[in-house]
């Protein structure tokens, strides 16, 4: 016997289950549901963390967090990233949002220092980092807020 010669050929005219047809089928009368109580009635669904009328543990729990609405209007900008911007001197919002680097909905852009910058550029109205400032004002570049 090989694995590439085990069918399933026996299971394959199975009869499907049928419940409540009789006391032959096996599942006549109660029909697999036993007797009495909530699952038994038709209907009677337990939905998921019930705990039988105990207080469940999702409502046990403390609420703690929350999730912040400006998170959708922030955006970082990694400072390797404007050394591709080489015809633009001036970085403001609408450059970056023109060039495609920050999504248009974004009001909010911080310069943070991953890699280098290679060239001076003006930065213009976005917050930046101590990094990233120095960085900036290394390679002969300014920030104006």
């Amino acid at each position: 016997m090989y694995l590439n010669t085990i069918s399933n050929s026996i299971y394959k005219n199975k009869k499907r289950k049928r419940i409540c047809r009789g006391i032959g089928s096996g599942f006549g009368k109660t029909g697999g549901r036993g007797h009495k109580g909530q699952k038994s009635r038709s209907g009677g669904k337990i939905r998921k963390g019930f705990e039988g009328g105990q207080t469940p543990l999702y409502r046990r729990l403390p609420k703690f967090g929350f999730v912040s609405k400006k998170k959708i209007l922030v955006d970082e900008i990694r400072l390797f990233e404007l050394n591709n911007l080489s015809s633009v001197s001036t970085i403001n919002l609408s450059v970056l949002k023109k060039i495609n680097l920050i999504k248009k909905n974004i009001k909010y852009v911080k310069i943070i220092k991953v890699g280098n910058i290679k060239r001076p550029i003006i930065v213009s109205g976005l917050s930046v980092t101590k990094g990233a400032r120095l960085c900036i004002e290394l390679a002969g570049g300014k920030i104006n807020n």
